[in-house]
């Protein structure tokens, strides 16, 4: 069993940055691949970033160049440094873990999810 826990999140200015962090409680995060997804107001959840256990990463479209996603396996922790925020990047962001080396824009491959952190972006 897996717990994540994102912190973060918080309002700021469209232009401006967030990192957002995700601790994973296990001995064995570091096989595990990591996920972040978002979900806005009236909207599903979508693939933002991906790693993988040997550090590959992955984006989606709208974030590639201003969203970075990286891992410190000696802190249990993956990270999303998030630059030049825009008002539609606003949403609950959620980091997901799958206990498989590969990385995953599905949502569906993921085994665990932590409770989100809200990211608002005033324009």
């Amino acid at each position: 069993q897996v717990q994540l826990v994102e912190s973060g999140g918080g309002l700021v200015q469209a232009g401006g940055s967030l990192r957002l962090s995700c601790a994973a409680s296990g001995r064995t995060f570091s096989r595990y691949s990591m996920g972040w997804f978002r979900r806005a107001p009236g909207k599903e959840r979508d693939f933002v970033a991906a790693i993988s256990s040997n550090g590959n990463t992955a984006y989606g479209d709208s974030v590639k160049g201003r969203f970075t996603i990286s891992r410190d396996n000696a802190k249990n922790t993956v990270y999303l440094q998030m630059n030049s925020l825009k008002p539609e990047d606003a949403a609950s962001y959620y980091c997901a873990a799958q206990n498989k080396a590969y990385l995953s824009y599905s949502l569906s491959t993921y085994d665990y999810w932590g409770q989100g952190t809200q990211v608002t972006v005033s324009s």
